[in-house]
């Protein structure tokens, strides 16, 4: 029999044996210098990361918010210019030529619509009609009126056009004689409207 000469009874500890460690008596073992570099690199490299993906952010941020205002500032001048287009097309008065008939709708001398000869001849307007005394006593009127748009010559028959005078267009005759003077603020002659008299 042999005696254990250990010290405290301990059995010996064979070789390639591990022995556990107890975490709450055990204190850490001091990190090796490399260790420390390691960790110190591995922080630095973190920190660093950090730090790009933050600029990386704030730039991409500030592009989205540059995007923005050019889009919006984009759309406000679009919508300004679109604005302005639609208000000088619509302030744009189309031209219309006016041909004088008569009642029957026969193209006649454009005097005969013309106010100031109609009253220099003792004639008179009214109901949108042009009366001009035919000659002779007792002899009667004859009626002319604009056609507006229209088209023919002198003895024909008009052909299209309306008798109702449009707003907001520059009326004349074929001599350029003008009617009517469209767009804003319209300043016209009557041309067989809105005057009435007798002779």
């Amino acid at each position: 029999m042999t005696e254990d000469n250990t010290p405290g009874g301990e059995q010996p500890r064979k070789r390639g044996s591990m022995r556990r460690q107890d975490a709450e008596s055990t204190s850490p073992r001091e990190p090796t210098l490399a260790e420390q570099r390691a960790r110190r690199k591995a922080m630095i490299e973190e920190k660093e990361r950090e730090a790009a993906e933050h600029e990386a952010r704030e730039v991409a941020e500030q592009k989205a918010a540059t995007r923005r205002k050019v889009l919006i500032g984009g759309g406000v001048t679009v919508g300004l210019v679109g604005l302005i287009a639609t208000f000088y097309t619509v302030a744009q008065p189309e031209t219309v030529t006016a041909v004088c008939t008569d009642a029957d709708g026969t193209v006649v001398d454009e005097q005969y619509c013309d106010e100031d000869y109609a009253q220099q001849q003792g004639g008179y307007t009214s109901g949108g009609f042009i009366f001009l005394p035919i000659g002779g006593f007792g002899g009667g009127s004859g009626q002319y009126r604009y056609n507006y748009g229209g088209s023919g010559t002198v003895g024909s028959q008009v052909s299209g056009g309306s008798f109702s005078k449009p707003s907001n267009a520059n009326i004349s005759t074929k001599s350029g004689k003008s009617v009517q003077r469209g767009g804003f603020g319209i300043s016209s002659k009557s041309g067989g409207f809105g005057k009435s008299g007798g002779s």
